[in-house]
């Protein structure tokens, strides 16, 4: 029976407007049938599963149990996993897909999927030694949700200025100290965590461990109240003294940062997707809405003023949607997308806060209250400036990758 008190399974609780998302999909064509099935199936389980729940756990700045539970037994949680750890043997380009549908209905849902595939699945199937795959890639496939935790309270855009450190003790590796933002953190069990062997050695230092929540010393802090994506959970990860054993080292000793920026690059095209998600929820929002909603005695679609805003909306949005989508292609075809990365990255997050905001204005008064969806979508856009690396590093990454 649902708990009456409990805003995530409330009666009371009243769902989002429905709204048509397939106006805003891509030519057919550019998509492979077995691409068309995947996204479809997984546009059909946001408008079933996650839409009705997408107000309570807003309210609540928690995802549903049951719908984690749920991407577990649809197999979004392990799409470019080998079907021999228990995943489905996707792509890149099916994680985009899948993160983009979500991403029309419920951010926060979407980040879930995102980060266990692009932040955590990612880098042991690249540097996990076979005993690590075996170990971690079933429960991650099967159940377990995983972390990334590379962020520090000193540490952001100087991702390697890292003050949590790794000491060898006895055949294993004691950490010691904090890490920020982790997405995922209050629903994580296994966490690849970065830290420093030899701080004098700066970024040839860094080293990266895979952790287990019930190692002794670990434990979850404050959980962030945060402006937008609330239903997900971003927290602080304490260590003290934890003790890693030595065949939890992911990847070679110091060369975390390696780790660390490889997975990056993939994890942009997750967020590049997030956010062309995002834009294409709330046009979609708009477009319903304009053809509804009547001023000077037609609807607010037939004026010419409101076209040219729609337009320009799409337009910016189909841009954003090719340049993730070419990204996600070039990492599948084994190609570098440090560039390319940065781009969709760049470019999604920056047409996500102009297409949320015209949603917003497009909606007039009802767009600045809850009882629209547009309001929430347009907070939710402002993190992917944020995350994963900030505008002003992806245009670092850019203009590096031009002129070295």
């Amino acid at each position: 029976m649902p708990d009456a008190d409990d805003p995530l399974t409330s009666p009371a609780a009243v769902p989002p407007m429905p709204v048509d998302t397939s106006t805003a999909r891509p030519a057919l064509t550019m998509l492979s049938d077995e691409e068309i099935m995947f996204r479809d199936a997984v546009a059909d389980f946001a408008a079933t599963e996650v839409r009705p729940r997408v107000q309570a756990m807003e309210e609540a700045g928690k995802l549903d149990p049951a719908l984690i539970a749920s991407f577990f037994q649809l197999g979004l949680m392990g799409i470019e996993v080998d079907e021999a750890f228990g995943g489905a043997a996707g792509s890149l380009m099916m994680v985009a897909l899948a993160v983009e549908e979500l991403s029309k209905v419920d951010a926060s849902a979407a980040i879930l999927c995102d980060v266990q595939n692009t932040l955590v699945n990612y880098p042991i199937r690249r540097y996990g030694s076979e005993d690590q795959r075996a170990r971690y890639l079933p429960r991650l496939t099967g159940g377990t949700v995983g972390a990334y935790a590379l962020s520090e309270v000193g540490s952001g855009s100087d991702a390697f200025g890292l003050d949590t450190r790794a000491t060898e003790k006895d055949g294993q590796w004691v950490l010691n100290g904090r890490k920020m933002w982790i997405t995922n953190g209050a629903e994580a069990e296994i966490f690849i965590v970065f830290a420093t062997v030899d701080p004098e050695a700066g970024y040839k230092g860094i080293t990266a461990f895979l952790v287990e929540r019930d190692f002794p010393g670990f434990s979850v802090g404050r959980k962030e109240d945060k402006l937008g994506i609330r239903a997900s959970s971003t927290t602080e990860l304490i260590l003290e003294n934890v003790a890693v054993p030595a065949v939890n080292v992911l990847g070679p000793i110091g060369q975390g940062y390696k780790v660390a920026i490889e997975t990056l690059n993939e994890g942009r095209i997750g967020i590049g997707a997030q956010m062309i998600g995002v834009s294409a929820g709330a046009l979609a929002a708009a477009v319903e809405y304009l053809k509804e909603r009547q001023q000077f005695g037609r609807p607010l679609a037939d004026f010419q003023g409101i076209q040219f805003q729609v337009a320009q909306a799409a337009t910016e949005l189909e841009a954003a949607r090719l340049m993730v989508y070419n990204a996600a292609r070039l990492k599948d075809a084994g190609n570098d997308i440090a560039r390319e990365g940065a781009m969709a990255k760049l470019f999604a997050s920056q047409v996500a806060e102009r297409v949320t905001s015209v949603c917003v204005e497009l909606f007039g008064g009802y767009g600045y209250t809850r009882d629209y969806p547009v309001e929430k979508f347009y907070r939710d856009a402002k993190i992917g400036a944020i995350y994963e690396g900030t505008s002003n590093m992806q245009l670092q990454t850019i203009g590096k990758q031009l002129l070295k």
